[in-house]
Parts: structure tokens; sequence; C-alpha cells
């Protein structure tokens, strides 16, 4: 973790004293996604290492919900069109319920933080506007207002006409663009000419002025004191809002900019293009908590520098990072950079959610136990595993419980099964029925300590003894089993089903 390590180098040596604040952000204008964890899984892993160090450390998380609605998601009815320009904040919730619209999204990206385990204190937009904290920020950029736009100018490389000014004003409980005329900051109100060119007064301590967002993001840097913040490598473009942020800490609030941390987007595998919910493109925030233990989705996000950019595989993928990550957090030595991302994976939590036991492994004896937890933990007793078993168990429960999400949402059709209820012989052939009725005899006088290696080779024994075809001597098995032409590892998955159970249906008796 050079990454982490570095960085809080630099803000131990640019702050030697006092706390260091953290900060993460976003609009709450349509359904967060896996995409938006990374940003504030950064922070608290900066958060973790900073107190690890001895510092204090705060992370706050800030909500743009005074942001004007601009477009609507695909999972929003078309109706929410007259909302477009009003604040997210005084938009009804599309479920009908007292919530706002920024509520709405917001509410869950806060219940998967929690899920997660990050530590962050959610500061709204819409309440600092109108309990009057940007109110020096706003008089700043008005009082300086052609350095703001020769900074734009400069920095961004755009023309702004005569007309252009900082803020938005609110009219009609909507945001607009007005030409700014005047300010009074002793009643801290200012006038500005409507769209019909009269001159209009208006508060602007009260919510009712806000900050185009280019000096917003600024303002609040300057005013809550930060000192570090992850943001999406699409800011940290030439001339993009980082870069202009900068130019306005130095120009309009004569402030330090915080020290960046530039992220790479999470991509769904295959796709070149970041994710997006509301498109569809996109694995919502609170599905990925439902699925993965948090441990794992932080090692996800965590385990390579921000400026890489990840892809997430929710099939394949997903029983690969789960099996590398319970390889690194069985390891009996570590290294130091291996060891501070465990910490940071877990939060220095030693209550474990991944067990020894394989990823594919569990998933096929929980469906062979007809998905009973208490029945998976009986059939790995009887496999390799079993002193892991009886060493994990605990956390084997825990890992179920993701992994019969994972069968729910994600799993391929061709890694479910369930064993056969009930069996039609009628459509097996006759070498089908003797050769089935054979291995069944076999079972039965198979030891009891038979194991996957026993059972692969009883099946290979009649490669030569039957009219059938190697490969159909596996098909003809799960055909009987599960349904299926395919299943898991012939020879494991006969040792892990019970005995009597599969006798009687290798003997075509249930």
């Amino acid at each position: 973790m050079q990454w982490l390590q570095a960085l809080v180098d630099e803000l131990i040596t640019k702050h030697p004293d006092g706390e260091i604040l953290v900060s993460s952000g976003a609009s709450p204008s349509g359904t967060y996604h896996v995409g938006h964890l990374r940003e504030i899984i950064t922070c608290d892993a900066i958060l973790l290492e900073l107190r690890r160090r001895g510092r204090q450390a705060r992370h706050v998380h800030f909500a743009d919900d005074l942001d004007g609605l601009r477009k609507i998601p695909g999972n929003i009815p078309a109706e929410y069109e007259k909302y477009l320009g009003k604040p997210l904040c005084d938009i009804p919730a599309p479920d009908g319920t007292d919530r706002s619209y920024a509520d709405y999204f917001l509410d869950d990206f806060i219940a998967s933080a929690q899920a997660l385990g990050i530590e962050m204190e959610v500061v709204y937009s819409h309440q600092k506007y109108r309990q009057g904290f940007f109110v020096p920020a706003i008089e700043r950029c008005l009082e300086h207002m052609a350095a703001a736009k020769q900074t734009l100018e400069t920095v961004a490389g755009r023309q702004l006409d005569e007309h252009w000014s900082p803020i938005q004003i609110m009219e009609d409980g909507y945001l607009k663009n007005r030409p700014f005329l005047s300010i009074d900051t002793k009643a801290k109100t200012l006038s500005y000419q409507d769209k019909e060119g009269k001159t209009q007064t208006v508060a602007y301590d009260k919510g009712a002025v806000k900050l185009d967002w280019r000096l917003d993001w600024p303002g609040r840097w300057w005013l809550l004191g930060v000192n570090a913040e992850p943001f999406g490598r699409d800011h940290a473009t030439k001339g993009g809002s980082f870069d202009t942020g900068v130019g306005m800490m130095e120009q309009i609030y004569k402030a330090d900019p915080p020290i960046p941390v530039p992220y790479d987007f999470v991509n769904l595998a295959g796709d070149n293009k970041k994710m997006s919910a509301s498109r569809g493109t996109g694995i919502q925030a609170t599905e990925i908590i439902k699925v993965l233990p948090a441990e794992v989705t932080r090692f996800f996000m965590l385990r390579y520098a921000p400026a890489k950019r990840l892809y997430f595989d929710q099939t394949d993928g997903t029983i690969k990072l789960v099996d590398e990550y319970a390889a690194l957090s069985s390891q009996p030595e570590l290294s130091e950079s291996d060891q501070q991302l465990l910490y940071v994976c877990s939060r220095g939590s030693q209550e474990k959610t991944v067990s020894r036991v394989p990823f594919s492994h569990l998933v096929a004896s929980y469906q062979a136990a007809l998905k009973d937890a208490e029945k998976t933990l009986q059939i790995l007793g009887r496999t390799e595993y079993s002193q892991v078993v009886k060493e994990d168990r605990d956390i084997i429960i825990r890992e179920l419980a993701f992994i019969h999400e994972w069968l729910k949402l994600w799993a391929p059709e061709d890694v479910k099964f369930e064993p056969l209820q009930t069996l039609e012989v009628a459509s097996l052939s006759v070498a089908q029925k003797t050769y089935l009725q054979q291995l069944g005899q076999k079972v039965a006088d198979a030891p009891q300590d038979a194991d996957g290696a026993w059972f692969h080779q009883a099946i290979y024994e009649f490669k030569d003894q039957t009219d059938l075809a190697p490969k159909e001597l596996f098909t003809t098995l799960y055909q009987v089993l599960i349904g299926k032409d395919s299943g898991p590892r012939a020879g494991w998955f006969l040792s892990m089903l019970p005995r009597d159970w599969l006798v009687k249906r290798l003997k075509l008796e249930a």
C-alpha cells in the first residue's frame, strides 16, 4: 500500500499538528453504484492510517442535495421533468414517502456505508446554505468576482460572457442563473436582474443563493478546512474542476487546497464505460453489500492504488476475489504492506466473514444441502475441510448468508443447482439404468470415509464396462441428481451427498 503510506506521510508533513480532515462528496441525483463506494472507502483507509499513526482525523461526506435536478434517471418517472432545475432536497421522493428526492437515494447510500463499517459524518448542502454557513464564501466570491471569472477563463480555457455570475438564485423554488448587480453585506442581501430585466433583491444567508459548482467546491474546502479529498479522474483533467478549485483557493479564498487523491472509475468487466446505475450499467451499492462481505468489498477497492481502473465481475470474478482475500487473510506470515491492507480492509476487527473453504466449494455444498447452513456444515465435515469446519464454524455460517445472496442475484445459471426431489426414469436408456444401478451398488459398498478421489475413480471404472461414452457417464449422473447435463466436479459432489439418499437415487429407488 505504497500509495497510502506516501499520502499519509504527505498529510502529516503538511499538517504536523491538530485534526486532519478528509472529505468526500456526491450529488444524490440518482442511484448510488459500486463506483461511488470507491471514494468513501478510500477516505476511510486514509482515516484509519492517520489514526494508526496517532493522529486525530475525521471524514466528512458532503451531500450536494441543494444541486438542481439536471436529468431524469431511467428508473424515475418521466413526469419528474417538471422538477428539472429544482433543488434535489425540495423534490418529493419517487416512492411517495415524506422524504425528499435526495434522501430517497442518499438513505440507501448511507446504509451501504454503515454496512461497510465506514465512519463518516454526512453534511447536507441545503442545511449549510440555509444556516448561513456559506455566507463568507458567497461574499468572497462576489467581492472578487472579476478574479473568479479570470481564473475560470485562464485555467479552464472557458470564454464567459459579460453577464456571467458566480451564483445561482432561487426563483419560485427553482435555481436560475441571473446577472448579479450588487451586494449589501450588512443586510445580507444582494440585487440581481430577473428574466424580465427587472432588479430584484434576495437574502443570501438562508439558502436562496447558491454558489456555482466551480466555486462551491473550493468554498467548502475553505470553510470546512479540508486537508485531503479523493475524487473521480474526470475532475482531475487539465483545466477541470479540481484545477479551477485550486485557482479559486489561491485567488479568492487565499488558502491552500486539499491534497488531491484522484481515482479511476470502476467498470463492469468487459465494459469500457464507467458504471451508471441510471443507464442500467451499474451495480447498486445496496446490492454489493448483500453479496460481498464488507472486508472483501474494501479489498477489491484498496488492493490497488486509486489511479488504477478497476473492473468488477459478478460471476467468476467474485469467486476469484473472495478466494484471493481468503488466501491473504489466512497466511501465517505477511509483509508490512499486506498487514496494512488487511487492517484497512477489516478495520482492525477480529470477526471474520470469509472462511478458509474455497468459495466454489461452499457454493456447491450449500446447494447440495438445499441451502441449509447446518446441513452444509455436515457435508463439509465429510470432506478434506473437516478440520477447517471445526475451527471456522461461525465464520462459515456468516459467509453462507452472502453466498445465499450471490446465488440469488449474481450466480450464472450453470452454477446453480439443487438435488432433484423426484426422478423420472422413463427418459433413461437401458444402458444408463444399468450403469447407475451398478454404480449405486459400488457406492453402497464404499468405505464411510470415501472421498472425492474415490468416487471419481469409481465413476471411471465404468468407462469400459458400459455402452456409454465417457462423457455420458457424467451427464447421466448430473441428470438424475440435479436435472442438468453438467454440474460440480462429479467425484467430489457425490462424496458430499448423504450416502443413503445417493445410493437409493443411483439404484433408481428414489
